[in-house]
């Protein structure tokens, strides 16, 4: 046979027993995904920035960006909705690569996947148990989110994962906001159908059962630019992308119309200090038309410690980005600032 058996993975009720989320954690997180989900039934109008590095790929380093994000909340908590994004699968274009914590819990060690459930666990548990933010990771393999469901407040689904058929299912099922991003190529009808998928009720098989879904109302769309035959990117951030947007769900007739605009990636054209940029473009956007600031109801940036990226090796520079380059802390800090100044001018 080809594929080989490293480990039998146990079932997430087991993790979940080995590594229990404490009362104090339930309680976050509770608190927060109710704030989180009036932002996208407009029930609050303050403004959610999803924030923190390409990959979370070490959890000594990922604590203290989630701490100096903590401090930085207690500032602009009025305004703002912070939530660390905390991926801990990484998306491969070529399938060559790390692969995030998931897959490798040490980046110069040879994956384990078994590992990898338990740190991931442990990483998103400590982020809530001391920071007091509960967090968002991408659900890159649909099955495996059974061992966070309990613990993420948002969700993600890549430009590559988002035509699937399980993906959209399964965020048919889930109770916390599930972003659909426009696939890499940046059209429109895809996403859109995404997240029709998704908020509808379907029947299907997942983890060897027969389930039923309810539909998920705060499924919604994440612009991250597109790319186009020639592999040439283009941004889809700007002011005519999001008003045709709010016509697409105006004539999808689809619950809690929403936008989150990505910063990076095909936005940004990875000149991650490009993201200062477009996030301040967002901004005026959502000043100048009553319609856009509706609709877009956050940002996301790729940030890290340091800025910039490195190449996995011996002696890493703490808290820099081992895949895509990243802002660095100063720099997110006056971002976040700004765009909490921008919020008051509304």
């Amino acid at each position: 046979m080809s594929i080989h058996i490293n480990h039998q993975l146990p079932d997430p009720d087991l993790l979940k027993e080995e590594i229990p989320m404490s009362d104090k954690a339930k309680a976050i997180k509770a608190q927060r995904d109710k704030e989180i989900a009036d932002i996208f039934t407009g029930k609050d109008d303050r403004f959610i920035v999803i924030v923190g590095p390409c990959s979370a790929d070490n959890e000594d380093s990922v604590l203290e960006y989630c701490h100096k994000l903590a401090g930085l909340n207690e500032i602009v908590k009025d305004r703002l909705m912070i939530i660390p994004r905390v991926y801990t699968n990484k998306p491969r274009t070529t399938g060559d690569g790390y692969k995030g914590m998931l897959h490798q819990p040490d980046p110069n060690a040879q994956p384990d996947l078994l590992e990898g459930l338990k740190a991931i666990r442990r990483m998103h548990l400590r982020v809530i148990e001391e920071t007091g933010l509960s967090t968002a990771d991408e659900m890159l393999y649909p099955e495996n989110r059974s061992f966070l469901d309990d613990i993420l407040s948002y969700e993600a689904v890549g430009a590559r994962s988002v035509e699937n058929q399980q993906h959209r299912l399964v965020a048919s099922g889930i109770d916390i906001p599930v972003g659909m991003k426009n696939p890499t190529s940046g059209d429109f009808s895809v996403m859109m159908n995404s997240v029709t998928a998704a908020q509808h009720p379907h029947c299907f098989i997942y983890r060897g059962y027969d389930v039923q879904t309810d539909g998920n109302p705060l499924a919604h769309v994440i612009l991250r630019g597109g790319v186009d035959k020639y592999g040439k990117t283009i941004p889809n951030y700007h002011y005519e992308d999001l008003k045709i947007v709010s016509d697409l769900y105006k004539k999808a007739g689809l619950a809690n119309p929403a936008v989150i605009v990505d910063a990076n990636h095909s936005n940004s054209d990875k000149k991650y200090k490009e993201q200062i940029r477009i996030v301040m473009d967002v901004m005026h956007n959502r000043k100048y038309h009553p319609e856009i600031r509706k609709l877009v109801k956050g940002v996301m940036i790729e940030s890290y410690l340091i800025e910039g990226r490195q190449d996995i090796c011996e002696n890493y520079v703490r808290g820099q980005s081992i895949t895509d380059p990243c802002l660095g802390w100063e720099d997110t800090k006056r971002l976040i600032l700004d765009i909490y100044a921008k919020t008051k001018e509304y």
